[in-house]
């Protein structure tokens, strides 16, 4: 699923909330991992991106490479690495 107009067309995106425990799980596995890369990645809160939040409210926090939803609930650590590596 495409992203929102409100979500970057490029790069790694994570969309959360608030106070929202598997969002504060998920930019942990994303920080880690883009770190280890040597990548950069960004966070979009549903408070800056409200037609985003609306569109993936069930299913935040949500990630995004370059514009495309490839995860959420729960970012799979090597999934991620895989994805982010060309593997």
């Amino acid at each position: 699923m495409e992203a929102s107009a409100e979500i970057p067309a490029t790069g790694t995106v994570l969309l959360t909330r608030p106070a929202c425990h598997l969002c504060e799980d998920a930019r942990l596995v994303v920080a880690r991992v883009v770190q280890e890369l040597g990548l950069e990645w960004q966070e979009v809160s549903v408070t800056e991106a409200p037609a985003a939040g609306a569109r993936f409210a069930e299913e935040l926090p949500v990630l995004f490479i370059d514009g495309v939803q490839r995860d959420f609930w729960s970012i799979d650590e090597a999934r991620l690495r895989r994805l982010l590596s060309g593997g």
